[in-house]
């Protein structure tokens, strides 16, 4: 295979894993490591390094548009932030001495429960009522525009979520996937966040929890130029085009596609890491 033609393959799995993490704030890890590891064949280290810096570039990509929008909960997502990135750093110390395999058999799993995530009924939790005092203590309650008009929402359960998130922070250092749908989980189930809030402002904060843990590859060795370069360009663009599409398009079936597809990388991902192949 060629440089050129390997380059346009990776920018193409790129765009996919941009627009992928963009929609559902999973992340671009979950196109992009598969992608490395069963069709390139690259050590997953090098891959997860690789899938970091394009989480980097999804979150910064998709991240200022819904800024823009206003749908975003910058404050809330800068608290959480604290327990992400102290996870992740935690999660990439120990990814280092773990065997690849079972790295393999981990990822595996979790993008099962991410595509299983993709099913779930969104809710858009928009009650008034306060039912947390630590939430109105740091003024984590905020409103998103809907159909032309500001919708106000209440954070419930702060300590729960900020727990799930520090878990959230650890998978993203090991698995270098972001672990977008574990901080919706967080924020649209725990903390009865509205779901566009909550897929926003993962898209928000997973560049920072990815930069916190990719420092650690990076010191490793694990980070190629080679490799990130075609992958942060393709993951920019189609970082973009999904935030245009998340705000004006019914994305449904578009995610339900890609619920499938991540089923069939995860199950490859795990029959090779039982089979010692990765």
């Amino acid at each position: 295979m060629t440089i050129l033609t390997f380059t346009l393959i990776l920018l193409a799995g790129a765009f996919l894993a941009g627009l992928l993490g963009s929609l559902t704030g999973l992340g671009g890890g979950v196109v992009i490591i598969p992608l490395l590891t069963l069709v390139f064949h690259v050590d997953i280290r090098y891959a997860i390094g690789t899938a970091l810096i394009a989480s980097i570039a999804t979150s910064s990509g998709s991240a200022s548009a819904y800024v823009k929008e206003g749908i975003t909960n910058i404050r809330l997502g800068m608290f959480l932030e604290i327990a992400t990135t102290t996870g992740a750093v935690a999660g990439a110390l120990i990814a280092v001495y773990m065997s690849t395999n079972v790295v393999a058999i981990i990822f595996g799993c979790v993008l099962i429960f991410s595509a299983l995530m993709n099913f779930r009924k969104k809710q858009e939790h928009t009650s008034d009522e306060d039912v947390s005092r630590l939430a109105k203590q740091l003024r984590l309650n905020g409103t998103y525009p809907n159909n032309g008009a500001m919708v106000s929402y209440k954070v419930r359960h702060v300590s729960g979520g900020y727990c799930m998130m520090m878990f959230a922070g650890v998978m993203s250092g090991l698995l270098g996937i972001g672990s977008g749908a574990l901080k919706v989980l967080a924020m649209d189930t725990i903390m009865r966040i509205p779901f566009k809030v909550s897929t926003t402002t993962s898209n928000f904060m997973i560049g920072v929890t990815a930069a916190a843990s990719a420092v650690v590859y990076l010191q490793r060795g694990y980070i190629s130029p080679g490799l990130c370069m075609p992958v942060v360009l393709g993951v920019l663009a189609g970082a973009f085009g999904g935030s245009k599409l998340l705000v004006k398009a019914n994305v449904k079936w578009l995610r339900i596609v890609f619920s499938v597809v991540i089923t069939f990388l995860a199950l490859q991902m795990i029959y090779n890491g039982i089979n010692g192949k990765l």
